[in-house]
């Protein structure tokens, strides 16, 4: 079968897996929608063992700054005099900049994989009632996006990898 087809197989197929763990067996331990935006990503940064180990550490990464981020929007008072929109724009920058120039590090140099991680932490908190706290920021557990976008990362990018490696063995030579 052609390369497209095969991959195409093996997606699909392992989506609906992924899907049912994390609406059944595994609901609560990663979100569907993260692991679909990590599984995008390890494609989008090559689809190879070193995309797998770029888009979970990179990706990882990106969550951490998008975590401490949140944090400091909500724990130092700059929003009551600069208004909220401001200040969180300007954390935001700060902390996208780290992002980018943190690429100067080899560990930390694919910034779409890091940014794969910010931009999911970021929707969770903002799409999620009651997570822009400390109470959830800081607790040690999976309502913590630190926690959660992360094993969502990781377990996005091992679809990711898996569906790869399954489309190849679906793949025939053409004549």
């Amino acid at each position: 079968m052609k390369n497209l087809t095969a991959l195409s197989i093996s997606i699909s197929l392992l989506g609906g897996l992924a899907t049912y763990l994390a609406i059944g067996p595994l609901n609560g331990i990663f979100l569907i929608w993260a692991v679909f935006v990590a599984w995008g990503a390890f494609f989008a940064v090559g689809g190879t063992a070193d995309a797998m180990k770029n888009t979970i550490v990179c990706g990882i990464f990106g969550v951490f700054l998008a975590w401490a981020a949140a944090l400091i929007i909500i724990n130092l008072p700059m929003a009551e005099s600069l208004g909220l929109p401001l200040w969180a724009g300007i954390v935001v920058a700060a902390t996208v900049l780290i992002l980018c120039l943190a690429a100067n590090i080899p560990a930390l140099a694919t910034i779409p994989a890091s940014v794969f991680g910010y931009a999911p932490t970021f929707a969770y908190l903002l799409q999620t009632s009651g997570t822009l706290s400390n109470d959830v920021l800081l607790a040690a557990n999976l309502s913590n996006p630190l926690l959660l976008i992360s094993v969502s990362i990781i377990v996005g990018t091992l679809f990711g990898f898996a569906s790869g490696q399954l489309g190849a063995k679906l793949t025939t030579a053409e004549a």
